[in-house]
């Protein structure tokens, strides 16, 4: 979705949609490709990943979820890129697990990218938003990033034991098994730039 090439997903569990990032332009694939819509989900705050959020939930009447840490982004504009303005209905708190209509959500909480950055556990895959993606991760140099936080949570992220599919907010599919065997020299090189 835009210029950013950022991944929206639609994930579909018990014949119902759960909607994850939707950015710049993304409202008219949505619309085109629910069919029983029950919540959206935000990774981050960043605009290339919410840019469609009102939009998105004014057509389908349904709720917003974002990590509590990030809620400013949705309606301070922070990187002054006219992103329309959104309100969370539900302010998520830090390594939660929530009930959306009847589906166990599980956000983990990785800061470092934004103050917020969850990686959003439905079944067995990860929605890794620009935390982790495929041979990388999120940047830490931006306003209200944190190279300490970063090292924080891969430091987190390799003491998880089960794989999962990860499906970055940007580029391909990975999995958590193949993405924690490069996190070591990550986190050196994250600390060389503190």
């Amino acid at each position: 979705m835009g210029s950013y090439q950022t991944n929206c997903y639609i994930v579909t569990v018990d014949g119902k949609d759960l909607i994850i990032d939707p950015g710049v332009n993304a409202t008219e694939w949505v619309l085109d490709n629910v069919t029983n819509p029950v919540a959206l989900l935000n990774t981050h705050g960043h605009f290339d990943h919410v840019w469609s959020n009102d939009a998105v939930k004014s057509a389908l009447h349904i709720p917003l979820y974002c990590p509590k840490d990030d809620i400013f982004m949705l309606t301070d504009d922070p990187f002054s890129q006219g992103t329309p303005p959104s309100i969370a209905d539900v302010a998520v708190e830090p390594d939660s697990t929530l009930d959306i209509a009847g589906i166990p959500v599980t956000f983990h909480h990785f800061p470092g990218h934004t103050p917020g950055c969850s990686t959003i556990e439905i079944g067995d895959i990860w929605l890794s938003g620009d935390f982790l993606f495929e041979g990388s991760i999120g940047r830490w140099d931006f306003p209200y990033s944190s190279g300490t936080q970063m090292v924080e949570s891969l430091k987190k992220v390799q003491r998880f034991t089960e794989d999962f599919t990860l499906y970055p907010g940007h580029g391909m599919s990975t999995t958590l098994k193949r993405e924690q065997r490069g996190i070591p020299q990550w986190i050196r090189y994250v600390e060389s730039t503190l």
